[in-house]
């Protein structure tokens, strides 16, 4: 009996895989996270997910689990990862995208402050990092947010979003997180440089 072939959709793609790390921030557009680790890993990229404590308030670390084949990691200190996970889960990463992007996490980037994993790994992290804001409108228009913004800009990161819409918060505004496959676009054009990792950090 002749067996019927399956095409398998990663063949031919192992080549040009490339290590996302993916932090997930404490905001209800977290869920849009899951689409995000979705396609990506559909692209063949291999997804590492990461979570702030209040990210798994809105999406279950379960579900980036299933998507990306690889256990979520949520906290600083794991015998898993005994040199650390913000130096294990850093190492050989070709792009780091943050999604959402609280105005929280966009104040430790700008500021240097690393006191919990996300905020860790971004100082650790030597690829090219892609933000994706995510707020209420008022709080994205605070002064404050917007120096913090315009810092990490000029520190290198690329910013996507947030878009003008309905929020969460019952009133059409900015800080709407950009849709997963907008992210996803951005995302693939940032790969598509040579790489411009920092091995030496600087």
């Amino acid at each position: 009996m002749t067996k019927t072939a399956v095409s398998d959709p990663t063949l031919g793609q192992q080549d040009s895989a490339k290590r996302i790390l993916l932090a997930v921030g404490g905001g209800i557009a977290a869920y849009k996270s899951a689409t995000l680790c979705s396609r990506l890993v559909q692209a063949g990229h291999r997804v590492q997910a990461t979570m702030t404590r209040a990210a798994t308030e809105f999406l279950g670390p379960a579900t980036l689990t299933a998507l990306s084949g690889r256990a979520v990691v949520t906290e600083s200190f794991s015998p898993r990862h005994p040199l650390g996970p913000h130096i294990e889960l850093a190492r050989d990463v070709d792009l780091m995208i943050v999604a959402p992007a609280t105005a929280n996490l966009i104040a430790k980037f700008a500021q240097g402050i690393a006191d919990d994993l996300i905020s860790t790994l971004y100082l650790q992290n030597v690829a090219p990092v892609l933000i994706a804001p995510a707020m209420s409108d008022p709080m994205w228009g605070k002064p404050s947010v917007q120096r913090n913004v315009r810092q990490i800009a000029e520190d290198g990161c690329h910013l996507v979003g947030p878009e003008s819409g309905w929020l969460s918060c019952r009133v059409r505004g900015y800080g709407r997180m950009s849709e997963p496959e907008t992210i996803l676009d951005h995302a693939l054009k940032i790969l598509s440089v040579p790489d411009r990792r920092s091995r030496d950090g600087s």
